[in-house]
């Protein structure tokens, strides 16, 4: 038979718990913020300027070029 996961108890009262979740929920959205900025920061160099990438097969040794271009909008 599959094991059952047990649920662990604590004597803490709810509100602790909700800071704690309210803590961890802070934490998740400060990472994603991050993770933003260097999206963000990847998409305009990307539009101002090309990338090329050269990748090899490990199999067959073929090479194979892609290349990103943008255009950049002029702001005004």
């Amino acid at each position: 038979m599959a094991k059952q996961d047990k649920l662990e108890t604590t004597n803490e009262d709810p509100g602790a718990e909700i800071e704690r979740i309210i803590q961890r929920i802070d934490m998740l959205d400060a990472r994603l913020d991050n993770v933003d900025s260097v999206v963000s920061a990847v998409a305009e160099r990307v539009m101002r300027q090309p990338i090329t990438l050269n990748i090899t097969c490990s199999k067959c040794g073929q090479k194979i070029e892609i290349a990103i271009l943008g255009t950049e909008k002029p702001s005004i």
